[in-house]
């Protein structure tokens, strides 16, 4: 054996490989892992050359995925006006007038997080709130759910939206009693009206501005992302692998907005690396429930005329998930609603039919549904049958547990809900979102094996408590699915020889911790092909 360049050992190792599930140290050779086991064993290995830390007793773990992120929007997020979770329309007006106060007249005001539903009168803010604290700034601010912009009256002026414009497909212009806009706009159709006419960076400067967001991402013990944002992001990160600044492993999907050219250039899915690779096309099904667009069977409690907004609708999805299919690319779909979700099942299956037609086994064509918020009891075995991933947040069960009980009703006991597959045998995959939630992995395994917030609500059981996971289930949806589904599974998700040396290191071995403590577990480092990327031991 070549001289082995690093050996961690004395530590409380969780490998999640099946003949070793704990070892004590580890022997790592480049960029991946050569030898797992006793302290003597792998240090029996080492030469003058190899580098030795003693973990003293410290836990290590797979490198953790978020395996549904906003890249760019992350990143960009960080320089906004910050109104997340803003505990009313008051602060956030405050916030906005400072940046006001800040930024020249005519330049562009954007801010990102607030949610009117955890306001005192639940009421949508308009153009003519933001008017009284930045009438000579365009403003664009987006919603933590991330389907909802407010905008000021400038705005809507510069975007030439007015009382006759019509409502784009797939999108919604909010009005008031006379039809005249109210300063909301309701999924993307509509709010790129205007998001459209803010100034773009380019790849290089976006590329910069990611750079706080990696380096926040490592310290929380990240080590891969996959990103569901647009060719730009994708662009600038190929910057960053340029200047030898990528430190995380990326899974790009593709947005309908390059679709056309991926298709020409004869992408599939895995070309690239491991460091940057492309996965598949990702497609929108309906909103979200925080402005009451997911598409519903049923209509939202208290709203007996509102089902939701279809974003795409079936026979589009139908097409473009089958030539993404016959050109060797998985689809990802957005679904919330249970419409939504029933909708993507019914193109699933007809597009699992073209694929065994053409001799193609479900492995080579590993399609997800994103979200998966709310399904119907009569669907719920589908995503089984049909060999499915489930991309699912945990983080937003607690979120949006009240307003999922507010609109949704005793339909809440099905949704945010991966209990239901994991119990069927489906893969499933976890992230955040981020940056409609935080992207701290220890915060989603808290958050799916208590059902509960950071505080202690709903109660001591939790939020329906019988889709409370188990560490080993959370900490699964956190490495060994993401892996899977981006076709890595073979190096990614364990700590195995052969295996990428992508690991991360805990203060506290979270199979001992209680369940209500998960959140006082620290990352004291986290490595990324075999380099500490955050911390040192």
């Amino acid at each position: 054996m070549d001289f082995i360049d690093r050996i961690l050992y004395n530590a409380n190792i969780i490998t999640q490989d099946s003949a070793k599930p704990r070892v004590s140290a580890l022997a790592i050779m480049g960029e991946r892992i050569v030898a797992s086991g006793s302290d003597d064993e792998i240090l029996a290995l080492a030469s003058a050359r190899t580098i030795r830390h003693n973990l003293n007793g410290l836990t290590i773990i797979p490198g953790l995925t978020d395996a549904h992120i906003h890249w760019r929007m992350t990143a960009e997020s960080l320089r906004k006006v910050n109104l997340f979770e803003v505990p009313d329309k008051a602060t956030a007006l405050e916030r906005v007038a400072e940046r006001a106060r800040q930024t020249p007249e005519g330049e562009w005001i954007r801010g990102f997080g607030w949610t009117q539903d955890i306001w005192p009168d639940k009421a949508f803010p308009t153009a003519a709130d933001l008017d009284r604290v930045a009438p000579n700034h365009p403003v664009y601010l987006q919603s933590k759910s991330i389907h909802a912009g407010w905008v000021n009256s400038l705005a809507l002026r510069l975007a030439g939206i007015d009382a006759s414009t019509p409502d784009p497909p797939g999108g919604a212009i909010m009005r008031d009693a006379d039809g005249k806009p109210t300063g909301i706009l309701l999924e993307s159709p509509a709010m790129n009206m205007v998001a459209e006419l803010i100034p773009e960076p380019t790849p290089e400067q976006l590329a910069g501005i990611m750079l706080e967001a990696q380096r926040l991402a490592l310290a929380a013990g990240l080590t891969g992302i996959h990103d569901f944002d647009t060719a730009d992001s994708l662009r600038a990160l190929q910057v960053m692998r340029e200047r030898g600044e990528l430190r995380l492993r990326v899974l790009k999907q593709i947005t309908l907005d390059w679709f056309e050219a991926a298709l020409q250039s004869g992408l599939r899915r895995g070309f690239g690396d491991d460091w940057i690779r492309i996965g598949g096309l990702k497609l929108f099904a309906d909103g979200a429930l925080g402005p009451r667009t997911a598409y519903m069977i049923a209509p939202y409690e208290g709203e007996p005329d509102n089902f939701g907004i279809v974003v795409t609708d079936k026979e589009e999805m139908a097409e473009l998930v089958s030539r993404a299919s016959a050109a060797g690319l998985p689809s990802t779909i957005h679904a919330i609603g249970d419409r939504a979700v029933h909708d993507v099942l019914d193109v699933y299956a007809a597009v699992r039919r073209e694929e065994a037609a053409r001799g193609e086994t479900p492995d080579t064509r590993r399609h997800r549904i994103e979200h998966l918020q709310l399904i119907h009891p009569d669907d719920k075995t589908r995503l089984a049958e049909l060999r499915l991933i489930a991309s699912m947040q945990p983080i937003h069960a607690t979120s949006d547990m009240e307003m999922s009980d507010r609109y949704w009703g005793e339909r809440s006991r099905w949704a945010y809900n991966p209990r239901i597959q994991i119990d069927q045998g489906v893969v499933v995959a976890f992230g955040s979102d981020s940056p409609v939630d935080t992207f701290d992995p220890i915060a989603g395994i808290h958050a799916a094996v208590t059902r509960r917030r950071a505080d202690g609500s709903p109660g001591p059981e939790g939020w329906y408590p019988e889709a409370r996971l188990t560490v080993a289930e959370a900490l699964h949806g956190y490495t060994i699915g993401p892996a899977y589904a981006a076709g890595m599974e073979n190096r990614l998700g364990r700590l195995a020889p052969g295996y990428l040396a992508d690991l991360v290191v805990l203060n506290a071995d979270p199979f001992n911790t209680p369940p209500d403590e998960l959140l006082s577990l620290k990352v004291q480092a986290t490595m990324v092909g075999g380099v500490w990327q955050y911390g040192e031991v």
